[in-house]
């Protein structure tokens, strides 16, 4: 074979360190960018955080690309001339009897220092209708809803502060300690008494049965204790425990019968309790159908989660990335879209520590001129990431105003393509953005994947969204008989009435997806 050469040119697309980490931070949710941030002030030097209060400097990003100067000279970090920061808001003007005018978008100004920060948002864009909300920590200071959470008692806790009042022998006390522990979120034990005595006694069956016997004992006190039907193996059995705490002196005697009834009837399958078959129920129980009714009217008011109000509430707790507030009223209604400057980090490279950087010219320079360019990279990737999720946000309160406006049984089909098309931008960067990041809107706060639907048709040739057909649906239930609730079919002739198509499948499907019961299940007791 002849050997030669030859000059080819081709193109190809190189994911480089820094694209990768632009990625990375745009598919991150609010909680996960902050431990990377802190994770990032960890491991690089170059890097802090500025106070709020902190004289803010410029840093000039278009430098960032650049390599780190090694000679003597006028320093690259003196802050330039101050500009007066731009709105990183945005206004969108939602017209309901003509079309909707354009939406007017600022590119927001980064703050020269690196600091991802926004122009403060006046106090009037939030108007003055409400007043003040006034708690315990006085007129300067504001309770934080994290902190709220934090405060909030847990289960265990609350039930060991109460085994603090029984006197027990040292044996039992540890039984109930060890019981509290093993409880889950609903405060139900998971595990039998025998699987958690052998996990402790191992072979040794003398004390496997003495571990036994002071968890039954254990297990009988941490069911006296409050909250009504914790510690219960099973739904029946917390069911039972609260019934039987009800109990009262002033009790009579047909309440008492009926509430013994309701005792019977939780030792029973709970799939009959579920179907609400009375007959089969009242022939278990040998009581009438009448009693047996009484009995589920009882049952249904009971907390089939003892343990719900002490689950850790820090973990629901959704803090929006973007804030739509509303303005005006009729035809001259305006949608504000801005960015939560409580979610964003306000970092700046380390002027100190990059003036030391510059005049070293030493052994390892090399190595901490990287970790300079990282810092640099890193605030540049997490302003690009915000002025992102603000771009999409204001392409999507454009092609949603009809929502802002009467809510979610005017949202349009809307898929990632047109806002994709529409910025410029993939769909997989759109699909990125709108995961796990929140919008604060006059109706709720939702997912920006919330606004995303597909199409169905109706009698005009138009499309419907399916975030709107599920609204419906849910209009249908709630106004429907207790005693005559509508099947899946009577909901779909509903809907073709208001001219979408809508098949029995689809509608049993959106269902569903809110959790709502079928039709037998919704009947009234």
């Amino acid at each position: 074979m002849k050997q030669g050469l030859s000059l080819r040119v081709s193109q190809h697309l190189a994911l480089t360190p820094q694209l990768q980490q632009s990625i990375r931070l745009l598919q991150l949710s609010t909680l996960e960018l902050s431990q990377e941030v802190e994770q990032m002030l960890d491991e690089n030097p170059f890097l802090e955080r500025t106070a709020e209060e902190a004289a803010r400097e410029e840093f000039g990003l278009d430098t960032a690309d650049a390599p780190v100067p090694r000679d003597e000279g006028e320093s690259d970090f003196a802050p330039p001339a101050a500009s007066a920061p731009a709105e990183t808001t945005s206004t969108t003007t939602a017209d309901t009897d003509g079309p909707a005018a354009e939406i007017t978008e600022r590119e927001p100004d980064w703050e020269g220092d690196g600091t991802v920060d926004m122009a403060a948002p006046d106090d009037s864009e939030w108007g003055s209708d409400a007043p003040a909300r006034q708690n315990n920590l006085g007129d300067d200071e504001r309770a934080d809803a994290t902190e709220l959470a934090r405060s909030q008692e847990s289960l265990q806790s609350f039930l060991h502060r109460q085994a603090l009042s029984l006197r027990l022998n040292e044996n039992d006390s540890a039984a109930l300690r060890f019981l509290i522990e093993s409880l889950n979120d609903d405060g139900y034990l998971e595990d039998s008494l025998p699987a958690l005595a052998s996990g402790l006694a191992g072979d040794d069956n003398d004390q496997f049965d003495d571990l036994v016997h002071h968890f039954q004992v254990a297990l009988g006190l941490l069911q006296s204790l409050e909250p009504a039907g914790v510690g219960a193996r099973d739904l029946g059995e917390c069911l039972g425990i609260q019934l039987r705490a009800m109990a009262s002196e002033d009790e009579t005697d047909e309440e008492a019968l009926v509430r013994k009834t309701a005792i019977t009837v939780c030792k029973q399958p709970m799939e009959l309790l579920a179907r609400r078959d009375f007959k089969r129920l009242a022939t278990l129980t040998r009581s009438s159908e009448e009693l047996v009714r009484s009995a589920l009217q009882i049952i249904a008011r009971l907390e089939p989660k003892p343990g719900r109000r002490f689950v850790d509430v820090e973990r629901n707790i959704v803090i929006p990335d973007v804030i739509v507030t509303k303005t005006g009223r009729g035809t001259n209604v305006k949608f504000r879209v801005m960015l939560n400057p409580e979610v964003m980090p306000r970092l700046r490279v380390h002027d100190i520590y990059a003036g030391a950087l510059k005049s070293h010219k030493g052994e390892g320079s090399q190595a901490l001129s990287q970790r300079l360019q990282e810092a640099r990279w890193f605030i540049k990737n997490i302003q690009q990431r915000f002025d992102t999720i603000l771009r999409v946000s204001n392409a999507i309160v454009e092609r949603q105003k009809s929502y802002f406006v009467h809510g979610e049984l005017a949202m349009r089909p809307l898929v990632l393509r047109e806002i994709a098309d529409e910025l410029g931008l993939h769909e997989s960067t759109i699909s990125r953005v709108t995961t796990a990041k929140y919008m604060s809107t006059p109706f709720g706060t939702v997912e920006l994947k919330y606004f995303f639907g597909s199409a169905l048709g109706t009698e005009t040739g138009g499309n419907a969204s399916s975030t709107a057909v599920r609204a419906l649906i849910k209009q249908f239930v709630s106004s429907e008989s207790i005693k005559k609730p509508l099947s899946d079919s009577q909901i779909s002739e509903m809907l073709k009435e208001q001219g979408i198509e809508c098949a029995r499948r689809t509608v049993a499907k959106y269902r569903e997806a809110l959790r709502i019961a079928p039709a037998n299940l919704r009947k009234a007791l």
